[in-house]
């Protein structure tokens, strides 16, 4: 029964953070926004205007979906992250102790980070979360050549590669993990594995250069007394301060994380005895470097510097949100510190006591990750214009996108408590949908980066013919903050109007949507990627020493 032990506590702490919301309906937070049957349309593959930010998790969602009621792969999706992640971590750690596990387990699966990230509704970043204590173990197999490691550190690196930043996450940690000597297999793999955003962004017209602006809007902070570095180092720090747990302010934060750090570092000098030290020291330093990534803007001079990088390199805006680096850092320091309470435990006659302290530990000092966040999640149902609009738009012939009014990259409505929520019409509409991509920080604009946005917000402004842009619809939705020019509206045909959304056709000659990325060599990258990752599989449950040795067998029998 020990080796339940991990496995058994994993699900403990998902359910009790996501007991709540396991029931029918929507989370629906920031950016967190699934629907209940996500279409596929061209900003899927990124073939549309829009940067590639959600590539290719929106393709991968509209396929699920097609299956799986949205609101139940959600919970599907949110458990798993908790509880592999939680479970990936306690595995790793090299030691026979069960118990020792458990440490680790916990204090990844209950991490400032993941708190964070998932009020933020970054729920495709926690997948990549999810998958590092699991990447990490996959290529340390590869450093040590075991068979078909390659392979699980495909399928270990897959999950994640939904989104860049959670792609680049993973690989990064493969390669690092698998040394130098892998190089030639583990670099390669990285550049396939993470194609279906990468095309996309190199091929886009006007290319991938972001807004400075969003340099010191998106810097790591500090969350209480300390140092941003301090709540960095504690996987803390992330830029919006609503979605930081409020326990994270208590004046004992910073001892409680100085504390973690000494253990820690106590623990990985025995993980370095364990592993050698020179795996031990790629995990480290690759954390190390996220800590210096997340903390590098509010150092002096960092700013200044990338500003610099995101206004002449293109993809470098991928490092504006600088704190989610950090989970480089938040593996070495469970397993450092489930190892450093091992270590302290052999002095102390009342070792069950001290396991079971430093188990609770990130449970007791961030009770308010518990129960959905203290209900700061719910679920919730879409009010009925929903279906109706998008069963109206999948029948009608016209063409055109959909603009959605107000001009707003987030929502506010009633129906969802006024929580702040990424605008659903994307997710649930058959067409490609406009939003803005203007990003309101601390009443801070942050300029967005599609330029045909920026031409639609022009003409909307002078109330002009919106149908020369490839806006063959509008759709206004009521009772969220922002005002709609009754103007803009005189000129449009009411088609449909309801509590929560009203749509208008445009009229005249709609003419063509702007070409995004050419299609053929990002479907092209895909079908590679996905022919990679379905070899991969086949190679871990049919491998192919099975048949060499049957074919071997024969040859002898004849």
């Amino acid at each position: 029964m020990r080796r339940y032990a991990v496995p058994g506590v994993s699900a403990v702490l998902a359910l009790l953070v996501l007991m709540p919301v396991l029931g029918r309906g929507f989370v629906l937070n920031y950016d967190m926004v699934f629907a209940p049957r996500q279409p596929l349309v061209p900003d899927s593959l990124g073939l549309g205007t829009s940067v590639a930010r959600s590539v290719p998790a929106d393709a991968v969602m509209a396929v699920l979906t097609s299956v799986v009621p949205g609101d139940v792969l959600q919970k599907v999706i949110l458990f798993l992250i908790l509880f592999l992640g939680s479970w990936g971590a306690g595995r790793l750690v090299p030691t026979e102790s069960e118990a020792v596990r458990v440490v680790a387990a916990v204090w990844y699966g209950w991490s400032a980070y993941l708190a964070e990230r998932l009020l933020m509704g970054h729920w495709a970043l926690l997948v990549a979360y999810a998958c590092l204590p699991w990447v990490a173990a996959a290529a340390l197999a590869m450093r040590r050549t075991e068979p078909r490691a390659f392979a699980k550190v495909i399928v270990a690196c897959a999950p994640a590669c939904i989104t860049p930043t959670g792609g680049l996450l993973a690989v990064v940690l493969a390669v690092v993990c698998a040394g130098k000597q892998a190089f030639v297999i583990t670099v390669p793999a990285a550049v396939l594995l993470n194609l279906p955003w990468i095309l996309p962004s190199v091929l886009r017209p006007g290319g991938t250069l972001s807004s400075p602006d969003g340099v010191d809007a998106f810097a790591a902070r500090a969350e209480n007394w300390a140092t941003p570095v301090l709540s960095v180092l504690g996987t803390g720090g992330i830029w919006n301060a609503e979605v930081t747990p409020d326990s994270r302010a208590m004046p004992l934060i910073p001892v409680f994380v100085l504390f973690s750090l000494v253990v820690a570092f106590v623990g990985l000098r025995s993980l370095a005895a364990r592993w050698g030290l020179a795996p031990t020291l790629s995990l480290v330093l690759l954390g190390v470097a996220g800590v210096v990534l997340a903390v590098f803007t509010t150092l002096p001079g960092g700013d200044d510097v990338m500003r610099w990088a995101v206004t002449h390199i293109p993809g470098a805006g991928l490092l504006r949100d600088s704190q989610k680096w950090v989970a480089w850092w938040a593996l070495p320091l469970a397993a450092g510190f489930a190892l450093g309470v091992q270590a302290a435990s052999k002095y102390l006659s009342n070792q069950a006591g001290l396991i079971v302290v430093a188990t609770l530990m990130p449970v007791l000092t961030m009770p308010d990750l518990a129960w959905g966040a203290f209900q700061r999640l719910e679920t919730v149902k879409y009010p009925a214009d929903w279906q109706e609009v998008r069963s109206l738009l999948g029948e009608d012939q016209q063409s055109g996108d959909v603009l959605t009014l107000p001009l707003s990259a987030f929502r506010q409505f009633p129906w969802n408590d006024n929580r702040t929520q990424l605008d659903p019409a994307p997710r649930i509409l058959p067409r490609t949908t406009v939003i803005d991509d203007v990003v309101a920080v601390n009443g801070r604009p942050v300029a967005g980066e599609d330029r045909r946005v920026a031409e639609i917000r022009r003409t909307v402004e002078t109330n002009g013919n919106l149908a020369t842009l490839g806006i063959g619809w509008v759709l206004v939705e009521h009772r969220t903050p922002g005002r709609v020019d009754p103007a803009v509206l005189e000129r449009l045909r009411l088609e449909y109007t309801g509590p929560w959304l009203s749509l208008y056709r445009v009229p005249g000659m709609i003419a063509r949507s702007p070409a995004g990325a050419p299609a053929l060599p990002v479907v092209a990258a895909d079908c590679v990627v996905l022919a990679m990752i379905g070899g991969a599989l086949l190679w871990l449950v049919l491998p192919a020493g099975r048949f060499i040795r049957r074919s071997r067998s024969r040859t002898a029998e004849e």
